[in-house]
């Protein structure tokens, strides 16, 4: 226990060195120093961690990840024009809110902004109904140890957690930092209305990722390489984070959440190629959702492999079963 409060205090002063040095870089736009602080940070916290637990280390990488990311990204977006963002706001945006984009954080100390109310109570709906979902995979195990019944829970804990995380806690954030004046907004936009993987990766789930691969990566590299090449760049580097966050944690499953990105970018370039060439194929609404559900759901077991649910997954929901 005492080792662990120390490496905990390790990861906090390593989280705050980078919040302080971070600001300095942003403010000399060095995109170079940006990237060298966001390895350092991430090979240090993951060798502090790396006998703690495995939800220790993934929540101890993904948040050193998101902080030393923040640095990169708002290094890139303000190199062209003036830093708009105090210190202030800065440690604000940096260490209290999810999304990439600084802009909103700029506003941040003056009026309360409108629909600060219904994004917490809808934040809050969605973790009530998260945890009536890991009720439920409790509820189930009880009944039957089954095969099937495991490949269940174990898809029905995925929501719950989901729905407590992504679709909960972030969106009771979002209310919470408009009543101080930032323009924070949801991350998560009714993933469900997608009709197509572009519009699902760039504009539905997840734009936390999508800011970032769009900012740090894509919009670098696309007058170098050519948008097509640099649009599967961004997801192989979406997915090398998720090895971060998946992988790593449980030692186990490397190069399967990269596979699983490698093969979504692919098919977003596919979707353009269609479009370009005037293909209707994805214009039946029916027809793109059976494509979307299917290259979403069929490859996801390379995204969330048999160790990364088994260590992580089900001991976040107080199960544990061996399988």
């Amino acid at each position: 226990m005492y080792i662990l409060l120390f490496h905990l205090f390790y990861f906090a002063c390593i989280n705050l060195l980078v919040l302080l040095l971070g600001y300095l870089i942003i403010k000399k736009r060095l995109i170079a120093a940006s990237w060298f602080m966001f390895v350092f940070a991430i090979l240090t916290v993951h060798l502090l961690f790396m006998h703690d637990h495995p939800i220790i280390r993934m929540l101890a990488i993904i948040a050193t990840t998101f902080t030393a990311m923040k640095v990169i990204a708002v290094a890139e977006s303000y190199k062209h024009q003036k830093l708009n963002l105090s210190f202030k706001q800065w440690l604000a945006f940096a260490g209290g809110w999810a999304g990439m984009r600084a802009q909103p954080f700029e506003t941040l100390g003056q009026a309360a902004l409108p629909n600060a109310w219904p994004l917490v109570w809808q934040g809050v709906s969605r973790v009530i109904a998260g945890a009536l979902f890991i009720l439920l995979a409790h509820l189930l195990l009880h009944f039957s140890h089954s095969t099937a019944t495991i490949i269940l829970v174990s898809a029905i804990l995925l929501i719950g957690l989901s729905l407590i995380l992504h679709f909960g806690m972030l969106s009771i954030s979002a209310g919470m930092w408009r009543f101080s004046g930032a323009n924070t907004y949801l991350l998560f936009r009714q993933p469900a209305k997608a009709i197509s993987l572009t519009e699902f990766w760039s504009k539905r789930w997840n734009i936390a990722f999508s800011e970032m691969t769009s900012v740090a990566i894509f919009r670098p590299l696309k007058a170098k390489t050519g948008s097509p090449v640099a649009l599967l760049l961004a997801f192989a580097f979406s997915g090398l984070l998720h090895e971060l966050a998946l992988s790593v944690p449980v030692n186990s499953g490397y190069g399967l959440p990269m596979l699983y990105f490698i093969i979504q970018g692919a098919l977003v370039l596919f979707e353009k190629f269609l479009t370009i060439r005037k293909n209707t194929f994805l214009q039946h609404k029916v027809v793109a959702k059976i494509w979307l559900f299917f290259w979403l759901v069929v490859p996801a077991p390379l995204l969330f492999h048999p160790q990364f649910i088994k260590q992580i997954v089900w001991p976040l929901a107080g199960l544990h079963y061996n399988f």
